[in-house]
């Protein structure tokens, strides 16, 4: 019922395998947030015990935030971890969690610790790294299909400003 909702409602879902225990749910960062624009595939997994055990969330494209893994896109938030309740919903995920997450994120509880770090120390730096991202691995087009691989190339001042003439998904990893 909890799945059914979430497609009912402004969401994307897509379903894995044919099922309703995995899919993945386009999720847009909240307004007047540093992630404001950015679109995200989030992978949803409910367990058998589901809603008494929490779902497993996590990001499929990358994301800087201090409570977000880079590399597995895993997400540290008590309310999915800990406080998990069953009287809470898959829309109370994406409605209400994730855009919490983004719009106030916990250096004190980092699972990014370069992120979790690079707010505490420069704050601006932080803000334009986490701008950066968005640009890069946020948009419309890295939700759709599955991600290519990365690399560590930077990007260059024309593919970041998004003036390149090229449509191919802007990848790779910027040094600190």
């Amino acid at each position: 019922m909890d799945v059914m909702k979430l497609m009912m409602s402004d969401y994307t879902v897509e379903t894995i395998n044919d099922g309703i225990t995995e899919f993945n749910v386009e999720f847009h960062g909240p307004k007047e947030s540093l992630y404001e624009g950015g679109v995200w595939k989030i992978r949803v997994e409910l367990p058998d015990a589901y809603p008494y055990k929490s779902p497993s969330i996590g990001f499929l494209n990358k994301i800087f935030h201090p409570n977000v893994d880079e590399l597995s896109g895993s997400v540290c938030l008590d309310v999915i971890n800990q406080s998990w309740s069953p009287m809470f919903d898959l829309l109370n995920v994406f409605e209400v969690f994730l855009p919490q997450l983004l719009l106030y994120p916990n250096p004190s509880d980092p699972l990014n610790g370069d992120a979790a770090s690079l707010m505490m120390k420069d704050k601006n730096q932080y803000e334009q790294k986490v701008k950066e991202y968005c640009e890069r691995y946020a948009k419309k087009e890295n939700v759709v299909g599955t991600p290519k691989d990365e690399s560590d190339d930077e990007i260059s001042e024309e593919e970041f400003s998004g003036q390149s003439d090229s449509d191919d998904e802007v990848v790779g990893h910027a040094d600190p």
